[in-house]
């Protein structure tokens, strides 16, 4: 966050103060729109997954620049692409790969070596695109369920012109099984530092998390600090965490295997107060399905975009349709539920016909402009191909964000 973020977000938190004193204020969210950006559901063309934006400031205004990988099988993932627009959505590129994340063969027999769960954003300092996720291994065309080590890579796009593929290292043995923040959020602060949180293991269950601080140059992304464990013994962990600052506080929220999601709170983002799970406001914890979360930040108010159990999705697997949205409690840290809106709503019938809906759930908030914020997305239908659509939820504000 530089140090004018840091001035708008304090001067957001005393409006936030002035509205909530008054009654009259109008619903903050104007409106939702659902766009198709590509269709590949009628297999008329590629099923692009893990759709990812970032916006690049630029002399004649700003530049979207788009992430994304075709799926063809149970996380089996073609080679990153991207694709970029210069008029806020409404038109672009044809998406190309992206060359140092692609796949690479193997030299001891165990298939390819690929990129997923990329997550680009903009480096003002050095006026780069820092784009991160981690290593992958196939075996044919399939997802290699005997993973060796992972850990986070990442690619920088400056001038035209992207990179080598690097390994962000650490070598502490407490992630020699993985450590990753793939698919997370991540902070840039006002020296240019990045703040994000890991998911880490040396086994393949009971991963935990922690805050990490790294330096970058707009070359080398380098591991400077790392904070307090969280752990958590379910199944595989804490995993996919993403990280928001937020009102001069940091915030992570995290994926489980309880059928809970968790949120936690630091002054630092790298020691973290005890995790609670995702409850609404009257205490009731809400159902969600290993699936990620994502912040997605209003100068009036802090949301969180989410999937959960609900009654039109009961025979969903894993209730990955639709995805909400709802306003943080920032005193509680818990959902308000009367601010509970569908961002991209469930197509089909999630009770009689849960196979024909398309699953969502790897997806990515992104502030555009001080009017308008995205939700993007890669719905895909595992009975019928894997095949899918590229979506955009547009939200529309009834008051201009000003942290953008």
């Amino acid at each position: 966050m530089n140090r004018r973020r840091f001035i708008q977000q304090s001067t957001a938190g005393m409006l936030a103060v002035n509205l909530a004193a008054g009654q009259s204020a109008a619903p903050l969210i104007a409106s939702l729109e659902k766009i198709t950006l590509k269709r590949g559901l009628d297999g008329s063309g590629p099923s692009w997954f893990h759709p990812r934006p970032c916006v690049v400031p630029g002399k004649d205004g700003p530049v979207i620049v788009m992430m994304m990988q075709e799926i063809r099988g149970s996380d089996y993932f073609m080679p990153v692409h991207w694709m970029e627009s210069r008029d806020l959505g409404r038109t672009w590129s044809d998406p190309q790969p992206v060359p140092p994340l692609g796949r690479v063969p193997k030299n001891d027999g165990r298939g390819d070596e690929g990129v997923c769960d990329v997550v680009p954003q903009y480096h003002a300092k050095s006026g780069t695109v820092l784009a991160m996720g981690h290593n992958v291994f196939y075996r044919g065309p399939k997802f290699d369920r005997n993973q060796p080590s992972r850990w986070p890579v990442y690619a920088v796009y400056k001038d035209g012109r992207w990179s080598e593929r690097k390994r962000l290292v650490w070598d502490d043995p407490r992630g020699s099984n993985i450590y990753t923040n793939n698919c997370g959020q991540r902070e840039v602060l006002e020296d240019g530092s990045i703040a994000f949180v890991m998911s880490f293991g040396a086994q393949q269950n009971g991963r935990s998390a922690a805050g990490v601080r790294c330096s970058f140059d707009g070359e080398t992304l380098a591991i400077q600090k790392v904070g307090r464990e969280i752990k958590h013994s379910a199944g595989r962990g804490l995993l996919e965490p993403s990280l928001v600052r937020y009102r001069g506080k940091f915030y992570v929220t995290l994926r489980a295997e309880d059928n809970r999601g968790y949120v936690a709170a630091s002054d630092d983002g790298l020691n973290f107060e005890e995790k609670q799970p995702w409850c609404w406001d009257d205490g009731s914890p809400l159902e969600m399905s290993t699936t990620q979360q994502h912040w997605l930040p209003h100068s009036e108010a802090l949301h969180l975009v989410y999937t959960r159990k609900d009654a039109s999705n009961v025979n969903v697997m894993r209730w990955r349709a639709p995805l909400f949205m709802a306003q943080v409690d920032m005193k509680t840290l818990r959902l308000i539920r009367e601010t509970e809106r569908v961002v991209l709503p469930l197509e089909g019938d999630g009770v009689k016909a849960p196979d024909e809906v398309p699953l969502m759930g790897n997806f990515q908030t992104t502030n555009i402009s001080p009017d308008e914020s995205w939700v993007t997305d890669g719905g895909m239908l595992p009975k019928h191909g894997f095949k899918g659509d590229l979506l955009l939820g547009r939200i529309r504000w009834s008051r201009p964000n000003t942290l953008v």
